[in-house]
C-alpha cells in the first residue's frame, strides 16, 4: 500500500504501468490500493478484470486497468480494447499482464514485478524502459522509505 501511495503521487496522464508476476502475487491489491491513492472512493470496488479485460475508475488521472492475462498471445485482441488510444486520451494504463505488450501499449513503461516472500512479504522489483518511466523510477528512489 505504501508503494502505491508512493507512486500515486508520481504518475500523470498518459503513464503506463506494468505488472508482473506469478498469480497470487498481488497485483489486483496493488491496483487496489493505487485507485485509492488516485482519490477513489473507499466505497467503490476494484476487481480483477480478468474476465472484462478492461475496468475504468474516476480517479485523476483517470485509471484504466487492464488484465491481459486471457490474451497472451493475441496482439490483435490487444489492439482492439483500445488501450493505447485510452492512454493517449489522459488515462493512467495499468496492465497486469502486459510485459509482452509495451509495444503494442506505447512503450516507455514503468515495470513492476511483484513476488511473494516469506509468510505475507511481498517482493517488488521495479525497472524502466523509457525516458519518462526512468524520471518516475528516479523520483521513486529518492523518496524516504519510514
Amino acid at each position: 500500500m505504501r508503494l502505491a501511495a508512493d507512486l500515486a503521487s508520481l504518475l500523470r496522464a498518459g503513464d503506463l504501468l506494468l505488472l508482473d508476476g506469478p498469480l497470487g502475487a498481488g497485483k489486483t491489491f496493488f491496483v487496489q490500493a493505487l485507485a485509492k491513492a488516485l482519490g477513489l472512493s473507499s466505497e467503490t470496488r476494484v476487481t480483477s478484470p480478468t474476465f472484462t479485460l478492461v475496468n475504468e475508475h474516476a480517479t485523476e488521472p483517470r485509471l484504466v486497468h487492464a488484465d491481459l492475462y486471457r490474451l497472451s498471445d493475441d496482439e490483435r485482441g490487444v489492439r482492439e480494447l483500445g488501450l493505447l488510444e485510452q492512454r493517449d486520451d489522459g488515462g493512467l494504463l495499468v496492465v497486469e499482464w502486459g510485459l509482452a505488450f509495451e509495444r503494442l501499449l506505447g512503450g516507455d513503461a514503468l515495470l513492476l514485478r511483484l513476488a511473494r516472500g516469506l509468510g505475507n512479504a511481498r517482493i517488488a522489483t521495479i525497472s524502466a524502459t523509457g525516458p519518462r518511466s526512468g524520471q518516475l523510477l528516479e523520483a521513486l528512489s529518492r523518496i524516504e522509505v519510514e
